[in-house]
């Protein structure tokens, strides 16, 4: 008789999440813990955690706050981390910013940002976590949160884009770095996710402006569930085989 076993499980799995305070980064926290993780939930926002912390499904969380531009302050978050729970299986860097503006607007100062929060932020945490002394021996999966916009041009999106598709570029190099590791490296790339940032944005658009971006994705809009979901897949043992890959969850967006 075969035994039946769920390949999305993430049971007794240490992941460490960024971006937990808001969005797809706490929706990300959620699905994990109900599939059976254990939670490191890492923003900057402590009371906005707190509220991340309390929608978790029982399990052995732990929450640190921090400024993740501070790269000098990362390998001892990770090292906490570690200490407490055990060995990582997983890191979702869900965590970043974007800024619309045409070029002529741009600076050094904006472009620092975006790089250092959307890009440089995950791979420092990455290096740190794929350690051999903090990272599982049986299998690990590292998850980055990526655009349709590094794969898709617009208007005003210059340095985010730019920042996305450095972010896609640099995972393939890193999956084939880490793969004698068992760990997995991929990137989700959204289309427009109704997080409460963008509910806010909608919310002072004309009916016919919505309208107009609600028609640019065939199956409607997205929540930061669909990017959970995917997460989750990505980091259970379903998605053993796949690595260095751009998961696109735009509603077809990009397919047109």
């Amino acid at each position: 008789m075969s035994i039946s076993v769920d390949v999305f499980s993430l049971k007794d799995k240490n992941i460490l999440i960024t971006g937990a305070s808001s969005g797809i980064g706490r929706e990300c926290c959620i699905e994990c813990s109900k599939r059976g993780a254990n939670i490191v939930l890492v923003g900057r926002n402590q009371e906005r955690l707190q509220d991340t912390l309390q929608n978790l499904a029982p399990g052995n969380h732990l929450v640190i706050q921090q400024e993740l531009t501070e790269y000098e302050k990362l390998e001892e978050l990770v090292s906490s981390a570690v200490g407490k729970l055990g060995k990582l299986h997983g890191l979702v860097h869900a965590a970043g910013s974007q800024i619309t503006l045409p070029i002529k607007s741009m600076n050094k100062e904006k472009y620092d940002y975006l790089f250092n929060l959307n890009l440089l932020s995950g791979l420092e945490l990455a290096k740190f976590i794929s350690s051999r002394k903090r990272v599982s021996e049986e299998r690990a999966s590292f998850v980055f949160i990526a655009s349709t916009m590094g794969i898709v041009g617009s208007p005003g999106m210059v340095g985010y884009s730019a920042s996305k598709g450095a972010l896609l570029a640099a995972s393939r190099s890193l999956a084939m770095e880490l793969a004698p590791r068992r760990i997995n490296v991929n990137c989700i790339s959204p289309g427009m996710v109704l997080t409460p940032l963008m509910e806010a944005h909608m919310n002072i658009l004309s009916k016919e402006q919505s309208e107009e971006r609600e028609k640019r994705y065939p199956l409607g809009i997205g929540y930061p569930s669909d990017i959970a979901n995917a997460s989750v897949f990505l980091l259970s043992e379903a998605s053993r085989w796949i690595t260095g890959i751009n998961l696109v969850v735009d509603g077809g967006f990009s397919a047109k």
